[in-house]
């Protein structure tokens, strides 16, 4: 099994592309498989995400308690940022 900030990671790292790309069911169906991971694997519940400048923060609740994991903006948005430079090398799969 992933470590839960290797799942928080690859979740919130396709979360971003598919937000974007919301007619893209590879991306679209990635997201939802890492969500599945978060909340059925891991337990978590009550996944929020902020951003600013310079950090995600993904809040969550596990058990009774209420956490703050973070990754910095660059770390998170290198996918988007490669998609948006070279779209040629990001074929989207529409639906």
């Amino acid at each position: 099994m992933n470590s839960l900030q290797d799942a928080l990671y690859n979740w919130l790292t396709i979360k971003v592309v598919a937000d974007v790309r919301k007619d893209d069911l590879a991306a679209q169906e990635t997201a939802a498989f890492f969500y599945e991971l978060l909340t059925v694997d891991h337990e978590l519940k009550d996944i929020v995400v902020e951003k600013d400048e310079e950090m995600y923060r993904v809040l969550y609740t596990i058990g009774a308690e209420r956490k703050t994991t973070k990754f910095p903006t660059e770390l998170i948005d290198v996918m988007l940022d490669q998609m948006v430079a070279e779209p040629e090398k990001f074929i989207n799969y529409p639906k």
